[in-house]
């Protein structure tokens, strides 16, 4: 019994190379964590007052225009669905013609 005890110890013996990746792996989501958590304190702040800043907005419309919260909600939704589709408002020319497709496979080719 022993014996193999002592096999299965050797068996999860990590070698030089392997410990060396495990600890960078280790070390990076660290520094990500950290990182994250930077990021967060930093920006979360901006974004409530910018949240609050636009729910003002929303409410001061809505009085001097007479319309129910709920339906420029409905609005602004179905306007942010167009926008991701790529409709525009203005459309002077269409997203992707020839000139605005190659400048997309120009930034994906670069990057």
């Amino acid at each position: 019994m022993p014996a193999q005890r002592l096999q299965d110890c050797r068996s999860l013996h990590i070698n030089e190379d392997n410990g060396r990746f495990l600890l960078l792996a280790v070390l990076i989501i660290v520094y990500m964590l950290c990182g994250a958590a930077v990021f967060s304190g930093i920006e979360r702040p901006s974004e409530l007052r910018a949240h609050g800043r636009w729910n003002r907005t929303l409410l001061n419309f809505s009085d001097t225009f007479n319309i129910s919260l709920q339906d420029l909600s409905s609005f602004l939704k179905e306007y942010e669905a167009a926008i991701a589709a790529g409709v525009r408002v203005d459309a002077l020319r269409p997203r992707w013609d020839f000139t605005g497709a190659f400048y997309f496979v120009g930034t994906v080719v670069s990057t």
